[in-house]
């Protein structure tokens, strides 16, 4: 019954080695927290523009996706600051 115990305690402490290894750590959160900014200011500015008439529909639509693709490569950015 011991070795159970003991076996079940030493798997629980191990798994939250893993858990902890897998987390971001703050700098990846601040930059990943940054691109979401960006990526809310930049939507914001282009839905300004896109009501004003500055630009057409398909404009905004192709800042849109310019927007999700920097916030993807800055994200991506982010993951791999904690990789050694």
């Amino acid at each position: 019954m011991k070795f159970t115990i003991k076996g079940a305690a030493i798997a629980s402490v191990a798994a939250m080695g893993l858990s902890l290894a897998a987390c971001d750590s703050a700098a990846e959160n601040a930059m990943e927290d940054e691109a979401e900014a960006m990526e809310d200011t930049r939507d914001n500015a282009v839905d300004a523009m896109e009501e004003s008439g500055q630009i057409t529909e398909d404009q905004a639509d192709a800042m849109d996706d310019q927007t999700d693709a920097m916030e993807e490569s800055m994200e991506e950015t982010a993951d791999d600051m904690d990789t050694p």
